[in-house]
């Protein structure tokens, strides 16, 4: 798992990760400045053993980054990307729809790319801090029915029973 500038460094050794072919690297926001605020994300239909049976959540993550852009070396390589099922978490709007428009989408990525997969599920990065959201006491928000714990709790829970 990389996040933020885990996800920056994690992203530029692609060519030692096995199925990681096409990712990209990070660039600076569109909006060209810091952003950190609570960015709804959706999780979507990937092998990422971090977001294992969570498809179609829609959950609320800290972000805090200046480059979080994703950008590819070539259109081939975008176009090969995002026709592959490695797109694992995109940034939505109030509505729950994919965006490309700011602020909803805080840094510009194409495809509102916020978080990606390997092939095989084993690496996962993404931009948001799930880290600093993962209990409910955590987040500026939360529904009543939050006591313990938030939506982001379950991804380093589904880690530890990918891992075994």
């Amino acid at each position: 798992l990389g996040v933020c500038n885990g996800c920056q460094m994690v992203s530029m050794l692609h060519e030692l990760i096995p199925g990681a072919n096409d990712w990209p690297t990070f660039q600076r926001n569109r909006s060209e400045q810091f952003e950190a605020r609570l960015s709804l994300t959706t999780v979507a239909d990937t092998k990422s053993a971090f977001f294992a049976d969570m498809a179609g959540s829609q959950i609320a993550i800290a972000v805090a980054h200046g480059e979080g852009r994703a950008e590819f070396s070539s259109a081939a390589s975008e176009a090969r990307f995002l026709q592959s099922p490695n797109v694992a978490l995109q940034y939505v709007n109030n509505h729950g729809k994919v965006t490309a428009d700011y602020p909803a989408n805080p840094n510009g990525s194409i495809a509102s790319i916020a978080g990606l997969c390997s092939d095989d599920g084993r690496v996962t990065i993404m931009m948001p801090h799930p880290e600093r959201v993962f209990r409910a006491s955590q987040n500026s928000w939360k529904p009543k029915a939050w006591t313990e714990d938030a939506p982001t709790l379950r991804l380093f829970r589904n880690a530890r029973k990918w891992l075994g």
